[in-house]
C-alpha cells in the first residue's frame, strides 16, 4: 500500500505569528529531526515565484502559519453544490500530500510544499456567521488538500466532526482519497456529517494517482465507514477519457459492488476532467509526462473539458452502471 503521509519532512517553516500555537508544537514534537526554520510570513516561501512544483513534490516540506483572514469562500463553480443553497469551502490546509497528474493545485500555487494553518477559531466563527445570517451552510473541508491524510498530523477532521455535531444547521463534506478512516474511526456517527471518497479504476490511480493509496484499499476504508454507519458519498470524479474506459469503469462498479452493496451508500457524485484553462496552461509549462493532460480539450468561460457529446456519453454510461447496480438513483452528475 502506497504511504498515508510522508514521515520524514526534513523541513518545517515556522511562520512567527505561528510559534506559540498548540499545533505548532505537536507538529515540531513528532518531526524531531527536522531542520526548523523560522519566517516573517509564510507567504514569502510558498507563494515566491521561480519555484518547482513537481520538483518539491519530491522532497516536500511543511509550512506552519496563521491565517489572517478569508476563512470562508464561496462553492467553486467547478465543484457540486447537491443542491444545497448555501455552499461554501475552507482551506485548513495549502496543497496536498498527493500527487495526481490531473490535480489543478499544481497549476494552481507555485509551491509543491504544504501549508498548515495552526489556528482554528476563526474558521468556526466563520461557519457560526453563516448559519447565523443565512440559516445554514455546506461546507466542503477538503477540496485543496486531503484532510484525512493529515488528520493523524492535525485532526481537523476530528474538530469539525465534533462541531457539527452542536450545529445541525451545518452539512459538512469531508473528501478523501486516503485509507485513514482509522483516525476517526472512535467517533460516532453524525447526520449533518459526508464522509466522501474519490474512486478511480486501478488503471488510472495507478498510473495517474501518484502516492495515493490502491484502490483496493480506499474500497476497505470505505466499507469500514460504511459498517460503522457514517454517511459516504462515493466520487467517481474525474472520469477520465482513456484507452477502453468502458470496460475499466465497468470494472470499477463491479469491485465497488462487490465490496459494498451501493444501497448502502448515501449517494454517488459523477463528474469529467474540467480545469480552468488558465492553471491547465500553467500547467502543461511545468511537465510534459503525461499524455492525460494533452487531450485536445474544448474551452467554454474559462474551462477546458471534453466535447459535451463526450461528456454526456461518459457521465451516463457511469451513472447508468450504478443505476443497475444499486437500487437508489441519486446520482448527481456533474460536467
Amino acid at each position: 500500500m502506497k504511504s498515508l503521509l510522508n514521515p520524514n519532512f526534513s523541513h518545517l517553516y515556522v511562520e512567527q505569528s505561528a510559534v506559540d500555537y498548540s499545533d505548532t508544537n505537536r507538529i515540531i514534537k513528532k518531526f524531531k529531526q527536522a531542520t526548523i526554520v523560522n519566517v516573517e510570513d509564510y507567504k514569502h516561501v510558498f507563494s515566491r515565484q521561480g519555484q518547482s512544483f513537481q520538483f518539491q513534490k519530491k522532497s516536500i516540506k511543511l509550512i506552519l502559519a496563521v491565517k489572517k483572514d478569508k476563512f470562508i469562500y464561496d462553492g467553486s463553480r467547478f465543484a457540486p453544490s447537491f443542491g444545497h443553497p448555501n455552499f461554501y469551502y475552507n482551506a485548513l490546509i495549502l496543497n496536498c500530500i498527493y500527487n495526481c497528474d490531473y490535480c489543478y493545485l499544481q497549476g494552481m500555487y507555485s509551491s509543491g510544499n504544504i501549508v498548515v494553518f495552526v489556528n482554528s477559531d476563526p474558521y468556526f466563527q466563520a461557519a457560526e456567521s453563516i448559519i447565523q445570517s443565512k440559516g445554514s451552510i455546506y461546507l466542503c473541508l477538503s477540496y485543496d488538500t486531503d484532510l484525512m491524510a493529515f488528520e493523524n498530523l492535525i485532526p481537523n477532521c476530528r474538530r469539525w466532526i465534533e462541531w457539527a455535531k452542536i450545529h445541525p444547521e451545518a452539512c459538512i463534506e469531508i473528501r478523501t482519497k486516503s485509507t485513514n478512516f482509522s483516525a476517526i474511526s472512535d467517533l460516532n456517527p453524525s447526520p449533518n456529517i459526508i464522509l466522501a471518497w474519490t474512486l478511480s479504476p486501478a488503471e488510472i490511480s495507478d498510473r495517474y494517482e501518484a502516492k495515493t493509496p490502491s484502490l483496493d484499499a480506499r474500497l476497505q476504508s470505505v466499507r469500514e465507514a460504511v459498517n460503522a454507519g457514517w454517511k459516504v458519498r462515493i466520487c467517481i470524479d474525474p472520469i477520465l477519457y482513456i484507452k477502453e474506459w468502458e470496460g475499466v469503469y465497468r470494472h470499477l462498479i463491479d469491485q465497488i459492488s462487490d465490496t459494498i452493496p451501493l444501497n448502502r451508500i448515501f449517494d454517488f457524485s459523477i463528474g469529467v476532467f474540467r480545469i480552468s484553462t488558465d492553471y491547465l496552461e500553467n500547467i502543461r509549462k511545468m511537465r510534459k509526462d503525461s499524455d492525460i493532460l494533452y487531450y485536445p480539450f474544448e474551452s467554454h468561460n474559462g474551462s477546458a473539458s471534453y466535447s459535451n457529446e463526450l461528456k454526456s456519453r461518459m457521465t451516463h454510461f457511469v451513472r447508468d452502471l450504478i443505476i443497475r447496480c444499486s437500487s437508489k438513483s441519486n446520482v448527481d452528475i456533474f460536467c
